[in-house]
């Protein structure tokens, strides 16, 4: 089975654009005011109506009010929500949408227990862990911490790029990869040859 690839942090129509255009099954929308990848409503709203058939739209969340989640999701065209804090799961699972939950790897995590808690998540997105940080930090942490078989598909993030996403996909076999700063020009803004780079070493 191919490795589906989501391409996240997007902030501008033409990022999505260039991703779906290079065969990114997902693009991700980050709603936290935190992260320099941050988009508002209105913002989220103009790319996902420019999203085309057949390409997810990724709602990215961190601890937020179930106010504002609600909110977003009636406004926005979002297909799947991924909560990137301490969210547990019956919070995760009380919205209209389905989830994947994004777990901080470091050497005491218990993914087992995490694929059992989080039973009705449609995934488990693996990212590296670092001290007051959701996500994002362009780190890779020690694959060898992942189970070989887990319940949950594993969504492999955490300092992917076109150098070793290759390597990480030989290693772990996830469901799928999800890269963020590892295509970009900077912060929030990325760039069309590094996602076509990275798109290439994904399906060598």
């Amino acid at each position: 089975m191919r490795v589906r690839v989501k391409i996240c942090g997007i902030t501008r129509i033409e990022d999505a654009l260039s991703a779906v255009e290079h065969g990114a099954d997902a693009i991700g929308l980050v709603f936290y005011d935190q992260s320099p990848r941050n988009v508002s409503i209105s913002q989220a709203m103009e790319i996902a109506n420019n999203i085309p058939a057949f390409v997810s739209v990724v709602g990215l969340f961190v601890n937020a009010e179930s106010s504002f989640i609600n909110e977003v999701i009636s406004k926005v065209k979002l297909d799947l929500l991924q909560f990137h804090g301490d969210e547990t799961p019956e919070e995760c699972a009380s919205y209209t949408l389905p989830f994947i939950k994004a777990i901080r790897v470091k050497n005491d995590t218990n993914l087992v227990q995490y694929a059992n808690d989080f039973s009705v998540a449609r995934a488990l997105l693996l990212d590296a862990y670092t001290e007051g940080v959701a996500g994002g930090t362009g780190h890779v942490f020690d694959w060898n911490l992942i189970p070989k078989q887990l319940t949950k598909q594993v969504i492999l993030a955490g300092g992917l790029n076109a150098d070793n996403v290759a390597l990480a996909i030989q290693q772990v076999n996830p469901y799928a990869v999800d890269v963020s700063g590892g295509v970009e020009a900077s912060k929030g803004i990325k760039d069309a040859e590094k996602i076509a780079a990275f798109m290439r070493q994904v399906y060598k």
